[in-house]
């Protein structure tokens, strides 16, 4: 499952594009700075070299992103939209659905999310501050999750489901795990982590 695509992410220091042309420019940048960030770090990243891989003149990406703190916190805010939209997608999907299919569904999300991971992970530890922003995305996690348990079962209290949220999240980030292995492991892995989120589900019907 692709996780929904979001609105071009309005942060302190960015121009949101009017037209098609502009937002495919901004489309090309954030993917080049998810790159680079990923690869250099957010401290030896720099708005030439982003320019450059995204193929826009430096004049023109300062005209969206007035520096490079303001595309970080357009990127994380974009990561956390992405995030909080594929849970909300899921919930949508749930009326029917037997434990096996949204074990299915949220593993499918985790792989989608892990797709951004790492670039976020540097941006979360260079612009997070005292944490607040992954204390902030942690939340938003586990509310979506929390709120997927109770469509799952109409009996389940908020309590209960706040309280099991987090253990379902640490049982889907085995998926991080799994994209460090061979292909033939790393699927073997997936699998089991579904297994284990189906039984986790079903605990609750």
């Amino acid at each position: 499952m692709a996780i929904a695509a979001s609105s071009d992410p309005v942060a302190a220091g960015t121009l949101a594009p009017k037209h098609e042309r502009g937002r495919r420019r901004v489309q090309a940048i954030m993917s080049a700075a998810m790159d680079v960030f990923a690869e250099k770090g957010f401290d030896a990243a720099t708005m030439t070299e982003i320019a450059a891989r995204s193929g826009t003149a430096v004049g023109s990406l300062y005209r969206f992103f007035s520096s490079k703190e303001a595309l970080a916190d357009a990127l994380l805010l974009r990561y956390t939209q992405h995030a909080e939209q594929g849970l909300e997608e899921i919930k949508r999907q749930l009326p029917g659905l037997s434990a096996e299919s949204v074990a299915g569904l949220l593993v499918d999300f985790m792989v989608a999310l892990q797709a951004q991971r790492r670039y976020a992970l540097v941006l979360l530890d260079a612009r997070g501050g005292s944490g607040d922003r992954r204390v902030q995305f942690r939340r938003a996690i586990r509310s979506g999750l929390a709120a997927i348990l109770r469509k799952v079962s109409d009996t389940l209290t908020p309590a209960r489901a706040r309280a099991m949220a987090p253990v379902l999240l640490h049982l889907l980030k085995g998926v991080a795990l799994a994209r460090d292995e061979e292909p033939a492991v790393q699927a073997s892995l997936t699998g089991e982590i579904r297994e284990l989120v189906r039984l986790y589900l079903l605990s609750v019907r």
